[in-house]
C-alpha cells in the first residue's frame, strides 16, 4: 500500500511529465485535495529522499571532535568519498528509472497519437 507521501510524489511526478512547472503541480494538487502546499511539498520531498537511499528525516551525521588528527582527517575524506560512490550509483538508478518511465509514456503516446489526432479531426469536421 502506497503511503501519501509517495501518491503525492507519483501524482507530482506525472503532471511534471505532462509538461506541468513543479510549482504548478504543488499548486494544483494543493487545490484540489484541500491539503495546504507546503504540505504537499515536504511529503514529496521526504519520499523523493527516501528514494534516493536517504532516510526522510535524518540529519547529516556530525563527529564532535576537541582536535583533527591527520588520521581523522583521512578518515573523514575516505567516508566522504564513499559516500559520493554510494550517491552516483542511487543517482544512476533513479535516472534509469526516469528513463524507463519516459520511453514507456513515449511508446503510450506514439501509440495512440494517431487514433487521437483522428478524434479531433472528425470533431474539427464536424464544427465546419
Amino acid at each position: 500500500m502506497a503511503t501519501k507521501a509517495q501518491e503525492i510524489y507519483e501524482e507530482v511526478e506525472k503532471r511534471i511529465a505532462a509538461g506541468v512547472e513543479k510549482a504548478d503541480a504543488f499548486k494544483a494538487l494543493a487545490e484540489e485535495t484541500g491539503r495546504p502546499f507546503d504540505s504537499l511539498r515536504g511529503s514529496y520531498y521526504s519520499h523523493k529522499r527516501k528514494l534516493e537511499g536517504g532516510e526522510p528525516n535524518a540529519k547529516p551525521a556530525r563527529t564532535r571532535r576537541r582536535e583533527t588528527t591527520p588520521d581523522d582527517a583521512l578518515a573523514d575524506a575516505r567516508a566522504a568519498l564513499e559516500r559520493a560512490l554510494e550517491s552516483i550509483d542511487r543517482e544512476v538508478e533513479v535516472a534509469k528509472g526516469r528513463a524507463q518511465e519516459a520511453a514507456a509514456e513515449y511508446e503510450a503516446l506514439k501509440g495512440s497519437a494517431k487514433e487521437r489526432k483522428g478524434a479531433i479531426t472528425l470533431r474539427l469536421e464536424e464544427l465546419r
